[in-house]
């Protein structure tokens, strides 16, 4: 099944057209879904800083970071699924993984992106949807259907 073209989708990677950078949303997650993108990150080899507050840390597993006290500073894990593609995963929530992607220029950038949709999809058995920054109450603007098996618009 051929993926999604540049050309396609280019304006949901646009900032300047979109008014922000796009968010990854993984809803319906738990604890067990955080460990299993932890363990992912590991299993792949995937170049990754983990950080409290501006601190660099070795990785927690899932339950210390998700049990952290009200008002503590939001943990993220910065995560580089290919050379050049940052994922930044912010631990804010339990029951839903949220990601900020920057740098998807370009087909090259996008195929790497819907690759990673795919695996994170694939592993946690659910569905991955990219909004604007912000705007998970509106419709996703494209995303790794589960039921299907691919990125889709």
């Amino acid at each position: 099944m051929p993926g999604l073209l540049w050309d396609d989708v280019k304006c949901f990677f646009d900032p300047e057209l979109m008014g922000a950078l796009p968010d990854v949303v993984v809803a319906g997650a738990s604890v067990g879904g955080w460990q299993m993108v932890l363990d992912l990150v590991g299993e792949r080899g995937w170049a990754c800083r983990y950080s409290e507050g501006g601190v660099v840390l070795p990785l927690p597993r899932a339950e210390v970071v998700l049990s952290r006290p009200a008002g503590a500073e939001c943990p993220e894990l910065r995560v580089w699924p290919v050379a050049g593609m940052l994922a930044i995963f912010r631990f804010s929530a339990a029951d839903e993984i949220d990601v900020d992607l920057r740098e998807i220029q370009g087909q090259e950038r996008l195929d790497a992106f819907c690759g990673f949709l795919r695996v994170l999809g694939l592993r946690l058995g659910k569905s991955v949807l990219v909004h604007s920054e912000g705007g998970e109450c509106g419709p996703p603007a494209l995303g790794f259907d589960v039921e299907v098996g691919r990125v889709v618009v």
